[in-house]
């Protein structure tokens, strides 16, 4: 009877609390002026994702990382899924062929305008003749899928 009592004390409190932080949020941001408020980022700028497999399916992206690994660049997963290891690897691969452009990029993972950058170069080396503008639309992602739809040899994690 006690730990029912008990649960439904804090129920209400839980419910109360929400309620009233609510109201108070609501009067806070109804006093915020609107030309305050403005997008959170540009239509060109490209997220930070756990995962970007740039368009590829999990098989394709599967081959890059098998590609990375024979290439001598370990992404550490090989599942299909080209999360921050998979690009920390291109990065350093694109940095070590001279892919990176006029300086080197930093490797963090992140699929940013450079890393596109050095994708589109390396790409290009391939002849796909693409315009090296680090943004990852149609072209890009088309080629990207394309160089990744070779089958990859007998490695078991491929």
């Amino acid at each position: 009877m006690r730990t029912a009592l008990t649960r439904t004390f804090v129920g209400a409190a839980t419910v109360f609390g929400i309620a009233a932080g609510s109201l108070a949020g609501a009067t806070v941001s109804s006093a915020a002026s609107e030309s305050a408020a403005g997008p959170a980022a540009g239509t060109r700028e490209v997220s930070v994702l756990a995962v970007n497999n740039l368009g590829l399916t999990v098989g394709r992206a599967k081959s890059w990382q098998c590609f990375m690994t024979r290439s001598g660049y370990e992404p550490w997963e090989h599942a299909g899924h080209l999360g921050t290891d998979s690009w920390k690897a291109a990065q350093r691969m694109f940095n070590a062929r001279g892919f990176s452009g006029k300086s080197k990029l930093v490797v963090d993972g992140v699929v940013g305008p450079l890393t596109i950058k050095a994708l589109q170069r390396f790409l290009n080396d391939f002849g796909f003749g693409l315009a090296v503008d680090g943004i990852a639309g149609k072209r890009t992602t088309a080629a990207f899928y394309e160089f990744n739809g070779v089958p990859m040899p007998n490695d078991p994690r491929c």
